[in-house]
């Protein structure tokens, strides 16, 4: 069996990768290692989806598996990611179940779990996950009264908009809105907190019909909130991915603003209302250079991690930072959320611009971002390719060359045989040149297998 677990739970196809049989499996053994067990009463589960066709399916698999394994269950329905790990911890339940692929098409699907006080999973405990889905079911089961019992949270969505609208230090009154709620579980979450924070709220793309999820809209396909954002003459627009843990923003005239932009303007917003622990920014390697030289203009240490957000909310816990995220829109804010959360980005992104007058834009602008070029490499070997020696001595000139004015990223793929090659300079041409000269060493070091 190969790893379950990818960087953001499992993934993938419904009912050829991901099967029901899977996902009774998983919740099982999750039970059975989250729940503690010296606990007098029957461990507890929140469950809750996206709108996915499929997720019907792997939802009453996942809650059959957790009522068999003794734990009682609180479905939430169609609700934001970040929604579910709210209401694991306000429910102070052992573990929450969330199913979504988040921005993937529709026909795929995932299980991402959460601890108590709805964190993400440590690798350790997700290995033996997996080590107990390999053994098999083994065991005696509960019977008779032991047999978890199920319920239905029907006031789930307004918690957890009371929540989000509940952290945000300042009216949106004034401001235009257009929100893309991907046809996922944004289309009624985010409409509705966005309107009681104060703004004027237009929905796009907020009619999910199970077989929509992602379809050309959300944050993977933003060309449909430009154009909504113009036609209505609306200060900025707002796009969720299907589970609404990213965010991604376009301005008044349509340029995009990605997630190192939006963290840089929350970073300065927070920074200047003292709540910015250490004064400390946590990102990953694959935040754009120009978001580093930004925050060391404005005072801001920046920490880098792993590619993930998991890593991000591991160093932020660790550290007892504020603030960290990633460039595909995962932000992440550990005084109001456990893992990252979209509308509340948004919401305090909306703020910022409220409290200040200034358009998004002009926030965005403390940020210039370097050219970025990116090669993915097919190898014989992922290791040998990312550090072999000629390769290692080839990116150690390049960096010398560059010096301040760039950066060079090697990254043996996950899961696939390749190296990726990133480079960032003062000019596309000297990226994209570096790019191609290091990618050379990298084929000779270890030449794709035919």
């Amino acid at each position: 069996m190969g790893r379950l677990f990818g960087t953001d739970g499992i993934r993938g196809r419904a009912n050829a990768d991901l099967t029901p049989e899977l996902a009774m499996a998983v919740a099982m053994a999750a039970a059975r290692t989250l729940a503690e067990s010296d606990r007098s009463h029957p461990p507890l589960a929140v469950v809750g989806r996206d709108p996915r066709a499929s997720g019907e399916m792997l939802e009453a698999a996942v809650v059959a598996g957790l009522t068999s394994a003794g734990a009682n269950v609180v479905r939430v329905g169609v609700l934001p990611t970040p929604g579910v790990a709210f209401l694991t911890a306000e429910a102070k339940a052992d573990l929450g179940v969330m199913l979504s692929a988040s921005h993937n098409p529709m026909p795929d699907n995932g299980i991402k779990l959460f601890a108590a006080g709805g964190h993400k999973l440590p690798d350790e405990v997700e290995m033996t996950i997996e080590a107990a889905v390999e053994r098999g079911a083994g065991g005696a089961r509960p019977v008779a009264g032991g047999i978890g019992r199920v319920h239905d949270l029907l006031d789930g969505t307004d918690h957890y908009v009371q929540h989000l609208v509940g952290t945000v230090p300042h009216r949106l009154d004034g401001l235009k809105v257009v929100v893309d709620c991907a046809n996922g579980a944004a289309s009624e979450v985010a409409p509705a907190a966005y309107e009681e924070a104060g703004a004027e709220v237009i929905a796009i793309h907020a009619e999910p019909d199970g077989l929509n999820i992602n379809d050309g809209c959300g944050s993977t396909h933003l060309e449909p909130l430009k154009a909504a954002v113009r036609e209505h003459g609306a200060h900025l627009g707002i796009a969720h991915d299907g589970d609404a843990d990213r965010c991604l923003t376009v301005t008044a005239d349509g340029a995009e603003v990605d997630g190192d932009e939006i963290m840089a303007i929350l970073a300065l917003a927070m920074r200047d209302a003292g709540a910015l622990t250490a004064d400390t920014l946590v990102a990953t390697v694959m935040s754009n250079l120009g978001l580093r030289l930004a925050m060391a203009e404005a005072g801001v240490r920046l920490v880098e991690t792993k590619v993930g957000d998991r890593y991000v909310l591991e160093e932020l816990r660790a550290s007892g930072l504020a603030l960290g995220g990633e460039q595909s829109g995962h932000v992440v804010m550990p005084a109001y959320a456990t893992t990252g959360d979209g509308i509340l980005t948004g919401l305090h992104l909306m703020a910022r611009m409220a409290a200040t007058g200034r358009s998004l834009a002009d926030l965005a602008s403390v940020v210039t971002k370097l050219p970025q070029v990116l090669i993915n490499v097919p190898v014989g070997d992922r290791q040998a390719g990312a550090s072999a020696p000629e390769v290692l001595a080839a990116t150690a000139e390049v960096e010398a060359q560059l010096g301040a004015t760039g950066r060079v990223l090697l990254r043996p793929s996950g899961t696939e045989p390749l190296v990726r090659v990133m480079v960032e300079a003062a000019t596309v041409d000297t990226a994209r040149e570096v790019a191609e000269r290091i990618a050379a060493v990298v084929r000779e070091a270890s030449p794709a297998k035919s």
